[in-house]
């Protein structure tokens, strides 16, 4: 079995893979320090939770933006799963060619999504990750990542509410009934959820005007994209297992 390992700056995201089909996926929090007997028998013991044999698991491919966790990570995975983790970085395979100013700029947990939306969905595609950050990456027709866009995650953008605000209280994010709030919560939750539908729909239109890819498919990922996917026609395709099946494809490629 492969363990796939997406290192984000909120949770680890992790997923086991038999061939092509996806088993199990778990997760745990970024920020929290772990040694790497934490991680490995953490890791092992999620495994086995799933009804899965911990030492099925023979090799493994991790992507992470946090560099900080890398090295507890990396030694458990070779003192707990006996094997040395691919890992996404400059030279790796991914099936897509970076044509950008600066190459070795794009985030790794970029390269894997979109290497996911090219050869799952083909081309051109526009990538949407909603994580911490919300990411909007470009690949055309031939596989070449040729634009990215990067503003704050609708998260980030909650808690700048409640936390630079006095008066206003942490909130639930999910669409209110109607953006004509009458409340605090449910006119807050209508400034962040509609204005959010607002900005997405805004760049993709604006990403197809000026790239001329009028045939351009989007795909969307991440956990509060749901949210917005569900009310916009902008975005084709939600595939919240986008970033697992990536990092499958990339070790594919790289075997």
């Amino acid at each position: 079995m492969l363990l796939v390992i997406d290192v984000g700056n909120t949770n680890i995201t992790l997923g086991i893979f038999k061939k092509e089909k996806l088993l199990a996926t778990f997760r745990m929090t970024t920020k929290q320090s772990r040694t790497s007997d934490e991680f490995g028998i953490l890791m092992r013991l999620m495994i086995q939770e799933r009804g899965l044999d911990k030492d099925d698991v023979h090799d493994v491919i991790i992507s992470s933006v946090v560099p900080d966790v890398m090295y507890s990570l990396n030694s458990a995975i070779i003192k707990y799963f006996k094997t040395k983790p691919l890992i996404v970085g400059p030279g790796i395979k991914s099936g897509i060619r970076i044509v950008t100013d600066n190459p070795k700029e794009i985030g790794a947990d970029r390269i894997v999504d979109v290497a996911a939306g090219y050869t799952l969905y083909g081309g051109p595609v526009l990538v949407i990750d909603f994580g911490t950050a919300t990411t909007y990456d470009l690949v055309d027709e031939k596989g070449a990542f040729i634009a990215g866009i990067t503003s704050p995650g609708i998260e980030i953008s909650a808690r700048a509410l409640w936390q630079d605000a006095a008066k206003l209280p942490k909130i639930a994010i999910e669409k209110p009934k109607s953006i004509l709030a009458k409340e605090t919560i449910t006119s807050m939750q209508a400034g962040l959820v509609y204005g959010y539908i607002g900005q997405t729909e805004y760049i993709i239109d604006k990403v197809k005007e000026e790239s001329g890819l009028s045939n351009l498919k989007v795909v969307a990922t991440g956990g509060l994209g749901k949210i917005i996917a569900d009310e916009t026609n902008r975005i084709d395709i939600y595939d919240n297992m986008l970033t697992l099946k990536g990092l499958r494809i990339i070790y594919e490629k790289n075997r």
